[in-house]
């Protein structure tokens, strides 16, 4: 077994420390050592293990070790794997025992993707690098998706889409066949995009409409 290790002790943390669990009842693959968070006294605990320390523990860290992005938000994501220059540490790809591949060998995956339980991920998809799919994500056939995008339970990706970077999908959000979604742009739950989106946008709504604050 590989020792592997969380970032981020929330609530999120604990959901993919449930999807290690099942991926290791199937057969024993890792052995989690703790959490790394930079808002947690190192030491405190939950019911699965206990914070080992900040970023910098991270980074001085001596032995090989697995880790686990569980952060939801793209920005500090993606802040926060630039700011991870330990050579000991890779990025796996966390995906629950019962993700649905329509065919395995047409899919491409970069490093550091979590794809939580009841995942639909079908044919020709291409994922980059610490994409987050939490719960029941679908993705259709053909979609081609960046890096550093979170989509929340229930997101629809319908087919032929292409997704950039630093996007944000909020709960049971769907986006229609074809149409291109480029960079940081956030769309709210339960939104419907029918067009191209405009980069840095919010969305919100059915059909979806930018929301200016």
């Amino acid at each position: 077994m590989k020792d592997i290790a969380i970032y981020g002790f929330g609530g999120f943390g604990r959901e993919i420390t449930c999807v290690i669990s099942a991926i290791n009842e199937i057969k024993a693959t890792w052995n989690l050592v703790g959490y790394f968070d930079d808002g947690y006294e190192p030491g405190t605990a939950n019911r699965y293990g206990k914070v080992l320390g900040n970023i910098d523990t991270l980074n001085q860290y001596e032995q090989e070790l697995s880790i686990v992005m569980a952060i939801a938000s793209p920005s500090v994501l993606h802040k926060l794997t630039k700011a991870i220059c330990n050579p000991r540490i890779e990025y796996p790809n966390i995906i629950a025992p019962n993700v649905f591949f329509f065919d395995p060998g047409s899919v491409t995956m970069g490093k550091g993707n979590v794809i939580t339980f009841g995942g639909r991920i079908s044919c020709g998809v291409k994922i980059g690098n610490f994409n987050l799919m939490n719960g029941c994500v679908s993705l259709g056939h053909d979609v081609s998706m960046g890096s550093f995008n979170m989509l929340q339970p229930e997101t629809r990706i319908s087919g032929e889409t292409t997704i950039g970077d630093n996007n944000f999908f909020g709960v049971r959000s769907t986006v229609l066949q074809g149409l291109s979604i480029g960079n940081d742009v956030r769309i709210g739950s339960g939104s419907v995009i029918m067009r191209k989106t405009k980069d840095g946008m919010t969305y919100f709504g059915n059909p979806a409409k930018i929301i200016k604050y």
